[in-house]
């Protein structure tokens, strides 16, 4: 029997049967449903089979130091002699001689987690040849769809360093985010004619209905449709195993997870000058009041969202990951989502950049400058319309209403205050809602946007934790941590 190190949910024990010795395997498990736990837990059986000395995990640049912080801290079993490699591209003296001993390292079971954008360079994938060199590896992609572009060159990188791999696996909550066409990538990364058809047009040929266009000298084959879709699921069915949120009726009420956004430069240095100001403030002692503070640290977290206002009121804008990493996640979702910002600036990007991408009827607002007309008219088409985003202040629609459509909920910027984030939580979670929810917080490693969730997740008051030291405590630096 298995000797887990976190007791699995039904559905992942059956996720691992299923798997556990196969040599190309798809966990297309909806957000919330713990498909890194699988993983790991497949990644363990394998070692101590015998069958896999190495582990090569790819995910988004947002999401892949969250298994060396989160996921392979809390389900990886310690008695499992192992060392994680994290890819830096621009590495300092000491994380470039870790990365070398990485490469020859043999007595242990070695985990190297690297960003799928970095396989557009030349750089990461001969690090990766090297690292898989001689090894008997395992290689999943995290978020899959991510190779979905056939054509992208990070796609074709992956493609042939897989075919080095002894096990191969993809994750993600849908492997399809647009059209069947998705797919053809992905399953070729798992196993070169794994769906029994020889190049992308022959898939396309088998599944989609095509017509020519021309433009001036030029023709093109244009999908319409769609067809023999049943047989594709069938297909599919062999070597992947699907579980939505719904069938998973063993999973807690509410699942909490993070996704990192990685800060600019330009946002860097904005913040950087902006924390070592407020620093000096708290310095000055006894003159400086609560209002002072949470106006420096508002302003720090505007910065993280990409804003921020100057002492003459002008608007300051910076170029920022985090609208990004919200698409991306969104992506990553099925149902409808209810996104929340604390600034307004944010909820009419969000709103723009969304309808650009899912259609403007997708979209509804709530917040300070939506009319009472307006605010019955979104609560409708959310609840009971085509509307699957609900992008809010929490202020606003933080209290009273009932969004119980929603099965998942991105916090884009988070109020400082405890009941505000309690009241926008439940508006989903009350009476009415018959399936688990999951909760996102886009985070900036080391900044006061992960002071803020720990504390809130802590359950502390943070309207009454405002004075000057407490505040010095969000702002200083980590020691342990590369942190802004």
């Amino acid at each position: 029997m298995f000797n887990y190190r976190t007791e699995p949910y039904e559905h992942q024990h059956e996720a691992l049967v299923r798997s556990h010795d196969k040599e190309y395997y798809g966990y297309f498990m909806e957000m919330g449903c713990g498909k890194s736990k699988v993983l790991i837990d497949n990644i363990v059986w394998l070692y101590e089979q015998g069958k896999i000395d190495t582990a090569i995990i790819i995910a988004p640049k947002g999401v892949y130091r969250n298994w060396e912080t989160s996921e392979i801290p809390t389900h990886f079993p310690e008695d499992i002699p192992h060392e994680v490699y994290v890819w830096n591209a621009s590495p300092n003296k000491k994380q470039a001689e870790r990365l070398s001993q990485g490469t020859t390292e043999r007595q242990v079971l070695r985990i190297l987690l690297a960003n799928v954008e970095g396989f557009a360079t030349a750089k990461l994938p001969k690090f990766v040849g090297m690292f898989a060199k001689g090894a008997d590896v395992l290689f999943a992609i995290d978020e899959s769809t991510t190779i979905k572009n056939t054509k992208a060159k990070r796609t074709k990188a992956l493609l042939k360093l897989g075919e080095q791999a002894r096990y191969r696996r993809i994750l993600t909550g849908s492997p399809v985010t647009k059209s069947p066409m998705d797919l053809y990538s992905q399953c070729e990364f798992l196993k070169k004619e794994c769906l029994g058809l020889a190049s992308y047009y022959a898939f396309q040929g088998r599944y989609a209905i095509t017509r020519t266009q021309r433009m001036g000298n030029h023709s093109f084959q244009q999908v319409v449709g769609y067809r023999n879709l049943e047989e594709l699921s069938e297909k599919l069915q062999g070597f992947s195993y699907r579980v939505t949120k719904d069938e998973a009726l063993d999973l807690p009420s509410k699942v909490y997870t993070t996704r990192q956004v990685f800060i600019t430069d330009e946002q860097h240095n904005y913040y950087m000058s902006l924390k070592n100001a407020a620093i000096a403030l708290l310095d000055n002692g006894e003159l400086v009041t609560a209002p002072s503070v949470m106006t420096q640290l508002l302003r720090l977290q505007q910065v993280l969202c990409g804003h921020t206002m100057t002492d003459d009121g002008e608007l300051v804008e910076f170029p920022t990951n985090r609208i990004k990493a919200l698409m991306e996640t969104v992506d990553e979702m099925t149902g409808k989502v209810i996104i929340w910002s604390r600034f307004r600036y944010d909820i009419k990007k969000i709103a723009v950049e969304l309808s650009k991408v899912h259609g403007p009827d997708s979209v509804v607002t709530y917040f300070g400058d939506t009319t009472d007309d307006q605010r019955q008219d979104a609560i409708q088409k959310f609840q009971h319309g085509g509307a699957r985003f609900f992008v809010a202040n929490p202020q606003t629609a933080g209290y009273g209403l009932t969004l119980t459509a929603a099965t998942n909920v991105v916090y884009y910027a988070n109020d400082f205050n405890l009941e505000t984030r309690v009241q926008s939580e439940d508006r989903c979670h009350r009476i009415g809602q018959q399936h688990s929810v999951t909760y996102v917080d886009l985070v900036t490693q080391g900044s006061v946007d992960e002071h803020i969730v720990k504390s809130l997740r802590a359950k502390i008051d943070l309207s009454a934790k405002t004075l000057g030291e407490q505040a010095r405590q969000w702002l200083e630096l980590n020691p342990r941590r590369n942190a802004y």
